[in-house]
Order: structure tokens, then sequence, then C-alpha cells
């Protein structure tokens, strides 16, 4: 059975996110064995699923015996895979609420990964970004590099929710152009943001942006985080509200129901757009719902890099 869902209130109460990180990566780990996907053992750091129509030469008989599945054997060599995680900070990323907000799934996503990544002896990097680029580590697989990445995100967790950055906006297609060009070997790029822009123009940069990585031969998965019940579906009690824009400060008071069938439809041609050229452009994209459960993403970076091999 799949660990139950973490409550990102109670995220914060863990003063050593490294250790909260580890834990999420085991049970995942544990899970796995227990789920359909039981092609993801336990051995995944050191094998490979076969792919009908290569050499049999090195086929781990032994595994095969135990699960009733192929792997092959995966060399030192295989396992240097270096990945790019970009995390969106900016202020759309504290919505909708401090302990339930976008930026917090974000960072717990991205120190799981970055503890999965290390424990197959891949490297890392971490940069931040919401109109620059605020952070840029170096891209390394030790312990210490780790221990260093994961103290950077509980940074993050403990930086005062109500008062992000204030009035800055979001430029995912500048901040990534800049990333595409720094990067020197192909890479795993992936990157965790809210992708809304000040419009069909920013919209449409930043997916040029993405395709800028594909270009360079990088490897793109891109999660798509949102607060699905009010950002996609406008979910809010009938009764007036003053919504505020959180990067500019515009308000404007309004009714739900006056607005919420054009916002639905607007927001599911924005998210079929954004869906569609990531598929032209072969980029893995994963719609993820603050209120789910953390596995997607880690499942969802196993099946990319069984992909990318």
């Amino acid at each position: 059975m799949p660990a139950p869902p973490l409550d990102l209130a109670a995220v914060r109460s863990f003063e050593n996110l490294e250790f909260l990180a580890r834990q999420l990566v085991e049970g995942f780990i544990t899970g796995l064995h227990q789920s359909p996907y039981h092609g993801f053992s336990v051995e995944f750091s050191e094998h490979r699923l076969y792919n009908p129509g290569e050499s049999t030469r090195h086929l781990d008989w032994k595994v095969f015996a135990r699960t009733d599945k192929l792997f092959v054997k995966r060399y030192e060599e295989e396992t240097n895979l270096r990945a790019h995680l970009l995390l969106d900070v900016s202020p759309s990323m504290y919505y909708p609420v401090p302990g339930h907000d976008k930026l917090r799934f974000s960072v717990l996503a991205a120190a799981a990964l970055t503890t999965l990544l290390t424990r197959q002896r891949d490297a890392v990097g971490l940069v931040t970004f919401a109109d620059t680029v605020e952070l840029q580590t170096p891209v390394r697989s030790s312990g210490r590099h780790r221990h260093t990445l994961l103290l950077t995100l509980q940074q993050l967790l403990d930086r005062p929710a109500a008062s992000p950055t204030p009035r800055r906006t979001t430029d995912v297609a500048g901040v990534i152009h800049t990333i595409a060009q720094q990067i020197p070997k192909r890479s795993l790029v992936i990157l965790f943001s809210d992708m809304l822009g000040r419009g069909e123009a920013e919209q449409t940069a930043a997916l040029a942006a993405l395709q800028h990585l594909r270009h360079q031969q990088h490897e793109v998965l891109l999660f798509h985080i949102l607060d699905r019940a009010t950002e996609a579906e406008f979910d809010f009690a009938e009764r007036p509200y003053i919504f505020e824009d959180v990067e500019t400060g515009q308000e404007i008071k309004l009714q739900p129901a006056q607005v919420r069938e054009q916002y639905r439809a607007a927001m599911s041609r924005f998210e079929h757009e954004l869906a569609l050229r990531c598929g032209q452009y072969k980029i893995d994209f994963v719609p993820v719902d603050v209120r789910e459960p953390f596995e997607k993403v880690l499942y969802a970076y196993l099946v990319k890099r069984g992909k990318s091999k």
C-alpha cells in the first residue's frame, strides 16, 4: 500500500529536511515492491530494464529468478547522470496558503529527488529563480554536496510565507535561456514551476525557452505545479472576494460565478497548449496538484530516467 499523503503543513515541524527526504525515498522504494510497478526494484541503482532486441550478454539471471523480469547489469559509467533542478520561487509559488503552498510542495519534492539522484551516484545541481537566477550551485554527486543542497532547500522552507520577495514577477523564459547556454554537457533538466506568466506572449516565450533546452540536447522533465481546486477549477464559495495578483498587487472585486466558466476555459486552453508543445518538443510534462502525494514526482523521474538510458 502506498504511504498516505504527507501534510505539507507538517513539513516545517521536521527540523531536518535531509532526514525527511530520506524517509520519503525509502518509503517510495518500499512501495514499489508492493505496487504494479515492481520492475523498479530496490536494485534500480545497479540495474535497468532490458530492452527487447539488445544483447543478452549482461542480463542478470539471479534477478530474473527472483522477479521474473529481465534486467541488465548497469556499470559505473552508465550511472553518471547530470541533473539540474530548476525551482521557481516567485511570489505565485507561495499560493494558496502558508503550509499548503506550491513552493513547499516543490521544495520537498526537490529534496527527495536530490536524495534519490545521489543515491544512484548521479550528480545534481540546484537553480532557484524568479525574474532572475537567485541561486545556482555546482553539479556534484558527493554526500557533502547533497547535504549542502538540502540545507539550501531547508532555508527556502524557513522563509516567512507572508513575505516572499514582494512585487517580483516570473521570467521563466529568460532564466531557461540562460541556463540552456550555461550547461556544457547533455543533462537532465527538471523544472518545478506553475508556468504562470503575464499573458500569451510570456507563455509563448516560456515554451520557446523549453525548446531551446531540447535544441541543446538536454532531456527535460517539467512538473507543472498547481493548486488545481482553485487555480484550474476556480472552486471558491459563492460570496464576494477581492482577488489580488501576488506579483503586481493589482486587485479586483467579484463573485466567482461571474467569471468561473471563462476562467476555466482560459486555464484549459493554457494547459492544453502547454501539454501539446511539450509533446512536440519531446519534453515530459507532468501536471501536479499540491494536494497529491509526492510519490507521483518520484515515479515520473524514474520513468524519465529509464527512457534516457
